[in-house]
């Protein structure tokens, strides 16, 4: 939806008004004209006067008459005049400020707005149009050069404007599918966490002697992460659909929360540490990608520390952004097959997307012992407030 049929939307009073006053406008130029010029009313300024207003009603963006059957009424009676006067009598002079003018708008229209096809075959019927219209009279040097000039300025700014409104859905198709590989990249990711828990859980379930209610524990806790997995998927299936693309964040700090706390259900304890106040000015793809980051690194812990037996996350600001620390104690790897371990992409993504976002991503041995992973995310504002 273009500037105007916007404006158009939001006001349809003033929308009615204005069709109203362009009518108005290029009727009393054709009558004005015509009271000018005709002073002895003859057949062929009668024929002028009626594909004028013919012209000028078909100018009219009536919402209930497509715009192309407008176009080819008006071109079609425009150029049928002309044809009639040039081959009979010429009227005396003829100025064709109205129907030019009419015929220009429709030109304008149609180039910007019509189908390929139709503005192919009816730009330049309604071109032709424009420059027929003032061959009608005696004398017609001026007004051919005046109104040939206009419809070759009015033709190439719509192209131009057509090429551009292209252009801009084409990015905006380019923004929506990589809004959708990112959405389908967020599903793997999360049904991955779950799901690795899941498979976490059963072997222990598996090499462990239980019973009783440990028994009925574990097995909630294998319920607990299906149930979510299988909500996960179903939300963003959903937001994959043509209909339902979004292109705000799915997940923030809150969700970061809700992440370690289902973590620790099923896993190591997590201390978790956000400064205080950072919801207020965190700007949200940056809060996604902290969420991602914390996501995948809980991911590996399950799969590559699992005699971890604590997990550290913390997230403030410091004068370059914010930072993001993930730390775990673990040494020794999940006894996982090939196929739940994954192909191992998740932090050459992640690493990619802060790269993308003028930040950086670490991951590697943590000085104290364990894994730990390091993300900075660039935010102008925070550097500003600790310089």
């Amino acid at each position: 939806m273009n500037r105007m049929a916007g404006w158009a939307a939001r006001h349809p009073r003033w929308a009615t008004a204005a069709k109203a006053v362009l009518a108005v406008v290029l009727l009393c130029l054709v009558g004005f004209e015509s009271h000018v010029l005709a002073h002895r009313p003859s057949p062929s300024h009668a024929l002028v006067l009626a594909s004028g207003i013919t012209v000028c009603l078909c100018a009219v963006p009536y919402s209930w008459i497509p715009l192309a059957a407008r176009a080819a009424a008006a071109s079609a009676v425009s150029l049928s005049t002309s044809a009639a006067l040039m081959a009979g009598d010429h009227p005396s002079a003829v100025w064709g400020m109205g129907e030019d003018i009419a015929l220009l708008v429709l030109l304008t229209s149609v180039v910007q707005h019509a189908p390929t096809r139709v503005a192919v075959i009816l730009g330049p019927l309604l071109g032709i149009a424009c420059l027929a219209a003032p061959m009608r009279d005696l004398d017609p040097g001026r007004f051919a050069a005046v109104f040939g000039t206009l419809t070759v300025v009015v033709a190439a700014y719509s192209l131009l404007l057509r090429g551009q409104s292209g252009q801009r859905v084409r990015d905006m198709a380019a923004v929506r599918t990589a809004e959708r590989l990112e959405l389908a990249r967020e599903l793997h990711d999360l049904i991955a966490h779950h799901v690795t828990g899941i498979v976490v859980q059963a072997q222990a379930a598996r090499f462990t002697t239980l019973d009783g209610p440990a028994a009925a524990a574990a097995f909630e806790r294998i319920e607990t992460s299906a149930g979510e997995s299988l909500h996960a998927m179903r939300r963003l299936v959903g937001v994959l659909r043509e209909g339902d693309a979004r292109t705000e964040p799915v997940a923030g700090l809150p969700e970061v929360r809700a992440l370690t706390e289902s973590f620790a259900r099923t896993g190591p304890p997590v201390v978790l540490y956000i400064e205080q106040g950072m919801e207020d000015w965190i700007p949200g793809e940056v809060a996604a990608g902290v969420h991602r980051v914390v996501r995948e690194a809980l991911t590996n812990i399950r799969k590559h520390a699992a005699d971890a037996t604590a997990v550290r996350v913390g997230v403030r600001g410091v004068p370059a952004g914010v930072e993001l620390r993930i730390a775990d104690d673990g040494k020794h790897a999940a006894t996982l097959s090939d196929r739940a371990r994954g192909g191992g992409f998740g932090l050459v993504g992640l690493s990619e997307r802060a790269k993308a976002m003028g930040g950086l991503l670490r991951a590697g041995p943590a000085p104290e012992g364990g894994w730990e992973v390091t993300a900075l995310f660039p935010v102008e504002q925070v550097r500003a407030k600790h310089t």
